[in-house]
Formats: structure tokens, C-alpha cells, sequence
């Protein structure tokens, strides 16, 4: 059997975001298997695969490959090197645990997130029994590891939820999973492009399948995994309709394909003859997602729009536009597959439409100021107020 290249871990600031670059010579194996770990992309510029660097994605390169090839980590930095010193036992737990998720049918991605981060505090506390861990311990140790490593409130929030299922697995210890509070998300705005940004991105775009998978992604609101594992056999013209199917969460939804779309659709198939997926990258196989984020910004780029654009901005666009032209909130929870009707009701906060019938209060007073004095000339801040 041919061995598989050896992988070289490197870490390099791109854009000013710290990346851990992933490098070995072409193989199928790897590239596949780097393709299933969420946000690793490859950059063409560093000729690299990438992923955002921190210790829970190193954890994940380090575990996908360890019983694949060698990986020569050499040139990280020391410092940032985790090794976790766990007992044959402990080992042993978190193997079953790993297993106990299976069962549970999360995604692989979950699998492996919430393993890493039970490792983690297991590792921590090595030298004492789990049995004896209280609720203190799991502060502590957040204190410790999460703050000083400044991770997201997003990965502190996936620990507390990882280590409530594991204390459904393993009961034996002191921590009460009623008393572990996850910390409230941070609820940031989506970015959104008006309409006419979109039409100009689209416009800009020249390349024929390019321009194919810009519109699909915001006519129909697509997220980029879903277009890429997007399949032919997912269309259905007669209908007008396609299905994204096992998308986040595991759910099948329908969408409406817009009539405006259907010659693009018609034009790129005859011209591009796809296999299988609806856009393929080298080999047949799935497209790049950072190949589309880079493709987009250099149409942005084109349409001189200065904002930062992602393939998901299209998505929060096609959300934010079909409420500003009076769709339900419930229609658009469903076409966006959003478990909760909670996380569409962020789009309300962007409505532009309802925001710019609200009159300010500035315009007001100085309306009523002026008809008071409506045989005076009309008073202006520029001037004379």
C-alpha cells in the first residue's frame, strides 16, 4: 500500500488572523479528509490548506491524522504546542464516550468538538479522580483555559454542553449540570447588501460558473457547505424546486428556484457538464469553499463595494430582502432551515424598510419649530438654528 505524504504544521498570520497552514504533497487521501474538518480551506495564495489557528483546531488536525501519516509539527510554536497527559483508563472513558456520541447520532463534527473539549478537562485534572470534581473545578478551570487562551464565547458555550452529556455519561462526579450556565451569545447584526449591491456583485461576476453559483447562494439563501454537497439529482426543474438535503441539524428543506435563474442554471450545465455535483472541483470531487469566498471578493472588489463580503452575507441578503417585501417570518424560518424562530428574528433588527419610516425625533422638532414660526424662514441647522 502507498504511503501517505508526511503533513507539516505552520502557523502564519493571513489578513491579520492568526492561521494554522497545513502542507504535504498532492494526495487524495488527505485532501478528502481535510475537506470534512469544518473550516479548513485551502488559500491559494499560501498554497496551503488553512484553519483558524487555535488549540481545539489543532487538536482536530492532530487526532484526523494521527493514525494516517506522520505530521511534523516542528515549526509551530512551542509555546502553543498542547500535549495532554492522560492515564490508559482515561483514555479508555474518553474513547467510550466518543462512542456514546455516535450512538447518540450527533454530526462528526460534534463528535469530535465536544471530545476534544472533555479531553481537555480531563487532561487538566489528571493527577485527581473525576469523581471528585465539583462544579468549582469546571470554573476553574475555564478560568484557566478558556479566558487566558482567549477562546471564543462560542467554544465555551460547545464545552458546557459537552460536559453536561458527559456527566449523563459518566454520573460519578460532583458536578450538577443544572447549576452549569452556558454564557449568552454575543448577537451580533448581520452584514447585508441592498439589492442593487447584489445585482452589481452578480453583474461583475464574468465567469459563467461562478456567476451560477454566486445567484443560486443568494436566491435561494444557501449556506456554503450546502452548496457544495449540493448534487444535481437535487434540482427539480419541472417544480421550480431544489432540496437541501441533511443540511444543519440534519434537515431536509425545499426551496423555491427563481424563474430569473432557471437560463443561467440551463447555460452553465450545457457549458460546464457536471457529474454529480452541482459546481465540482479537481477530479469530479466537491468544490472549495475558499474558492468561493475568494472569487467573490474579487467581484466585490469589481463592484467597488468596500464592506466585507461572505458567501453567508448572500444568505443574510436573501433573508433580510423577502422580509422587507412583506414575506412571513415563518415562511422565511423555513426556507432558511433555522430550528428556532428566534435566530430569524434577527433579520428584523435589519429590516430597512420598517427603519426608515420611523421619523427621527430630530426631524420632528424641527418640523414643529418651523410651523410655529411658518411666517419666518424655515430654520436649518446648517445655518442659522
Amino acid at each position: 500500500m502507498k504511503k501517505n505524504p508526511t503533513i507539516f504544521l505552520e502557523q502564519e498570520n493571513y489578513k491579520k488572523v492568526s492561521q494554522l497552514l497545513v502542507k504535504f504533497k498532492y494526495s487524495d487521501t488527505i485532501i478528502n479528509l481535510m475537506r470534512k474538518i469544518p473550516d479548513a480551506s485551502w488559500n491559494k495564495t499560501l498554497r496551503s490548506w488553512q484553519i483558524k489557528y487555535s488549540k481545539e483546531n489543532l487538536d482536530i488536525i492532530l487526532n484526523t491524522f494521527k493514525n494516517i501519516t506522520t505530521i511534523d509539527d516542528s515549526k509551530l510554536p512551542k509555546k502553543v504546542l498542547f500535549k495532554r497527559d492522560l492515564t490508559n483508563n482515561q483514555k479508555k472513558l474518553l474513547n467510550n464516550f466518543y462512542l456514546y456520541l455516535k450512538g447518540k447520532r450527533y454530526s462528526k463534527s460534534t463528535i469530535q468538538t465536544y471530545t476534544f473539549f472533555v479531553a481537555d478537562f480531563v487532561s487538566y485534572y489528571t493527577k485527581r479522580s473525576l469523581d471528585e470534581l465539583t462544579n468549582r473545578d469546571v470554573e476553574l478551570f475555564i478560568e484557566k483555559v478558556f479566558i487566558e487562551r482567549n477562546y471564543s464565547i462560542s467554544s465555551q458555550r460547545q464545552f458546557v454542553s459537552a460536559l453536561k452529556i458527559f456527566i449523563a455519561f459518566y454520573p460519578h462526579t460532583k458536578i450538577n449540570d443544572l447549576i452549569l450556565e452556558r454564557p449568552k451569545k454575543s448577537r451580533k447584526l448581520p452584514s447585508v447588501l441592498s439589492q442593487e449591491e447584489v445585482l452589481e456583485i452578480i453583474r461583475c461576476t464574468q465567469n459563467l460558473k461562478h456567476r451560477a453559483i454566486l445567484t443560486l447562494i443568494y436566491s435561494c439563501g444557501l449556506r456554503i457547505s450546502e452548496l457544495i454537497n449540493l448534487k444535481l439529482v437535487d434540482f427539480h426543474i419541472e417544480r421550480k424546486q431544489l432540496i437541501v438535503k441533511n443540511g444543519k441539524g440534519r434537515k431536509d428543506r425545499y426551496i423555491s428556484l427563481a424563474d430569473s435563474f432557471l437560463p443561467l442554471l440551463s447555460n452553465y450545465y450545457h457549458s460546464y457538464k457536471p457529474k454529480k455535483y452541482f459546481v465540482e472541483g479537481q477530479n469530479d470531487g466537491k468544490y472549495s469553499a475558499e474558492s468561493v469566498r475568494q472569487f467573490l471578493r474579487k467581484s466585490c472588489a469589481k463592484a467597488r463595494i468596500k464592506k466585507t463580503v461572505t458567501p453567508h452575507t448572500l444568505r443574510h441578503s436573501y433573508a433580510t430582502h423577502l422580509l422587507e417585501n412583506g414575506v412571513d417570518i415563518r415562511y422565511i424560518q423555513s426556507l432558511l432551515g433555522h430550528a428556532k424562530p428566534e435566530t430569524t428574528m434577527i433579520y428584523t433588527h435589519v429590516k430597512r424598510k420598517d427603519l426608515m419610516e420611523i421619523q427621527n425625533p430630530l426631524d420632528i422638532a424641527l418640523q414643529k419649530l418651523n410651523k410655529i414660526n411658518k411666517d419666518k424662514e424655515n430654520v436649518l441647522l446648517s445655518r442659522n438654528i
